[in-house]
Formats: C-alpha cells, sequence, structure tokens
C-alpha cells in the first residue's frame, strides 16, 4: 500500500497512533470515542503512512453481524500479514462492538496468530466507548491499548475551519457539521438526525437493555437544556414522564456519557458513594447538541447572556471531561457558595495531591466566594479562573487541560 499525501486534522491522535502501528506487534490498538469524531479518518491515514498491506472493514449496519463477521475479515488481515513479509500487515475493524461475543473471538484469533508468530497488527474502532471497554475488560485483558479520541476541540476547529470562540461555542466540535453553518436549518437537523438519533438508537438502544427508550430521549434533551446546572434525581422524576426511579436515570445518564452525548457529574467528596448518591451537574459533551436540540439560532443565543455563560461553562466542563479520567471532574457547593468545576487528583493533575476548584466567568462580573471558600475548607487545594479577569477562554480552550492545571 503506497503512502498517499494527506491533510493531518488531528496530529497528535495521529502521530501516537503512527508510532505505534511501526512498532513490532505488541499490543491491540483500540481508538475509542463518540461518533464523527474521525476515528476512521486517522484509521485510514495511518494505513495509508505506515506502508504495509492492510484491510479495513466495518460493522456498522443497520442489522449488527454476527461473530463470522470478524472470522472473515481476520482472515483477509492475516493474508495482508503474509503478503507483507516480515514488515506484516494491519487490520483494522471499525464498530466492532456492534457485534455479540466480540471481544472472545478477538481473543481467540489475537492468541493464535501470537502462538504462530503472525505479524499482524490489530486495530480496533468503536463510537460507543462504555461498550469498548466492557468487551476489552472481560476478554482482553493485558491484550489492548486504548486511545481516547474526543469531540475536535476549539483550536482543532479553529484551524481547520477558522473558527473564531463564538463559532466553535454555539457550533460545537463536529467537522462533519462545519461545512452546514451557512445554512442553520441544514446544520440543525445533520446533529439532530446524524449524530443524536444515530447514537441513540444504535449505539445505546440497539446494544443495551433499555427497559424505557422514550424516557432515554427525554433525559437527553432535559440534560442539554439543563447543561452546566445542577438538578437532583427527585427534580427530574417530576419533570420526565414514566421517570421510574433514581437509579434508571443513572443509569441512563451513565450510557448516555458512555455514547459522548451528556453526562451527570457528581458532587465533590472524599467518599465515592456520597460522590455517586449525590444530585448531578448536567453536562452535555459537546456544545452543539445543547442549541441543535433547543433550536435556537446563533444571535438569539448571543443575545441571551445567561444562557450564553451556561453555554461558555459547558465548554470548559466538556473540555475537562474529555481528558479526565472517571469520576476525576466534579463540582461543589456548600451553603450559597459554590464552584462549578473541581478536579480531583490523577490523570490532569499528576504533580498535585489535592483539587483544584475552577470558576468560569463568562464576561459579567461575580465574586468567588466559592472558590476561597472551598480552598479554606479544603486544605492545599487551589483555585483556577477561567474567563473574564483570569485565564481567557479562548486560552484554556486551545490547549490540553494539564497545562493549566498541572502548571
Amino acid at each position: 500500500m503506497s503512502a498517499r499525501k494527506h491533510r493531518i486534522y488531528r496530529r497528535p491522535i495521529y502521530d501516537e497512533i503512527l508510532e505505534r502501528a511501526h512498532e513490532p506487534r505488541r499490543f491491540i490498538q483500540v481508538l475509542a470515542g463518540p461518533r464523527q469524531v474521525g476515528k476512521t479518518t486517522v484509521a485510514r491515514q495511518v494505513m495509508d503512512a505506515i506502508g504495509i498491506p492492510g484491510h479495513f472493514a466495518s460493522a456498522d449496519a443497520p442489522d449488527p453481524e454476527d461473530v463470522g463477521w470478524i472470522f472473515t475479515q481476520w482472515q483477509i488481515g492475516r493474508q495482508a500479514a503474509r503478503n507483507g513479509g516480515r514488515a506484516g500487515g494491519i487490520l483494522v475493524l471499525d464498530e466492532v462492538q456492534k457485534i455479540r461475543d466480540w471481544s472472545d473471538v478477538v481473543k481467540q484469533l489475537w492468541d493464535e496468530d501470537t502462538t504462530l508468530g503472525l505479524p499482524l497488527r490489530v486495530m480496533l474502532l468503536g463510537s460507543a466507548p462504555l461498550l469498548v471497554r466492557q468487551g476489552l475488560s472481560d476478554s482482553l485483558a493485558g491484550r489492548f491499548e486504548i486511545v481516547r479520541v474526543t469531540h475536535w476541540t476549539f483550536a482543532e476547529m479553529r484551524d481547520a475551519f477558522g473558527w473564531d470562540l463564538d463559532t466553535y461555542l454555539f457550533y460545537g466540535g463536529y467537522p462533519g457539521a462545519a461545512p452546514l453553518i451557512k445554512r442553520h436549518e441544514r446544520w440543525e437537523e445533520y446533529i439532530l438526525d446524524s449524530i443524536v438519533e444515530t447514537n441513540l438508537s444504535r449505539d445505546i438502544l440497539l446494544l443495551n437493555r433499555v427497559e424505557k427508550p422514550a424516557l432515554l430521549r427525554q433525559l437527553f434533551r432535559l440534560a442539554c437544556t439543563y447543561s452546566g446546572r445542577v438538578l437532583s434525581y427527585t427534580k427530574m422524576l417530576g419533570t420526565l414522564t414514566d421517570a421510574g426511579n433514581t437509579v434508571t436515570l443513572a443509569h441512563y445518564l451513565d450510557l448516555l456519557g458512555g455514547a459522548g452525548m451528556v453526562t451527570g457529574i457528581g458532587k465533590y467528596s472524599g467518599s465515592a458513594v456520597r460522590r455517586r448518591a449525590s444530585s448531578p451537574k448536567l453536562l452535555a459533551l459537546n456544545t452543539a447538541l445543547v442549541n441543535a436540540t433547543a433550536r435556537t439560532t446563533f444571535a438569539r443565543a448571543r443575545e441571551d447572556h445567561e444562557s450564553w455563560g451556561r453555554l461558555v461553562e459547558t465548554a470548559v466542563g466538556a473540555h475537562l471531561w474529555a481528558h479526565a479520567d472517571p469520576d476525576e471532574l466534579t463540582w461543589w457547593r456548600e451553603g450559597n457558595n459554590e464552584v462549578d468545576w473541581v478536579i480531583r487528583p490523577g490523570k490532569l493533575m499528576r504533580t498535585r495531591n489535592a483539587p483544584m476548584a475552577i470558576e468560569v466567568r463568562s464576561g459579567h462580573p461575580r465574586g468567588a466566594a466559592g472558590t476561597i471558600a472551598f480552598t479554606q475548607s479544603h486544605r492545599g487545594s487551589r483555585s483556577l479562573l477561567v474567563g473574564e479577569g483570569g485565564i481567557p477562554v479562548e486560552d484554556f480552550l486551545s490547549a490540553h487541560p494539564r497545562e493549566w492545571l498541572d502548571a
């Protein structure tokens, strides 16, 4: 396979995957992330660049394939590896999580190739990260490495499409939708039909046991409407039709978060049990979902200062969530004092042993009582201001969060 010239948009992810693909066969490479964020494009570009025989196949069909599909594609990949001689070959399987028992079959075939010494590199792509991780932990322990592919960042949309900050805050990080923003209704329908509905129907409802699909859809819309705000499960039960119970709502938020759509962020606490039992702060993981669901326009959204402020807070929260480990992103409130986001020590703060309180300001004056109260009550903690009077939102969203949090 000869290399072709192509523009690399997601350069850090591309470089990471290409470097691993050039290494001797060691691990299955897993690209996990939401729909329409460039996993397939990156994988194909790596296949072009690596210069060895390869085979790409996708299981993204309305009716899921069975395990026989994996056996067939793997045999084609094996032949490519034989044709590559000592250099071997590469096999890329897209949307693999849609096949029942996929991880057991992949483990069997990978172990067979390991025994035979066949130099077949394998890359798996999945648009339902939660399901992909479940399969990996069940069967493929010690055999894989995960590369998280997030929504496109502000810096990536700016460099690819020339967007300014306000354009990104409204239209979000879906590159496929970028050419449509001058025709707002078309952009809106693309987000709702090609991304929202496809995620709900093909990545969640088709692959999970969901007893109340109408409730799942209502919860998604509610989370978009209240993104950036704390909403107790009791209030949700009073708002939603046939809402079941709090356990059901928490489970559905996990499913929606696993598909990269919306999630519920727990309150900061030293106890994991208390975090899970707390009222969640709802968070849309891409601001495009908020505005398309609201059926609003850029002009109307920009004129509503309160809603725009929540949009800024959502963008900052989503940027943090995309790069954090589970439960690392939280919020905090005691009495009248509240902090927008609190980062627990972990992936984003490797050199610190105390939490970081983050306040987001979007042009309107607001006191620092929340962050002051938090740092006074949590020894060693620090605070960070994003927005008016602090780190410009544009600068914060242009860099990996660790550059600000671990400095």
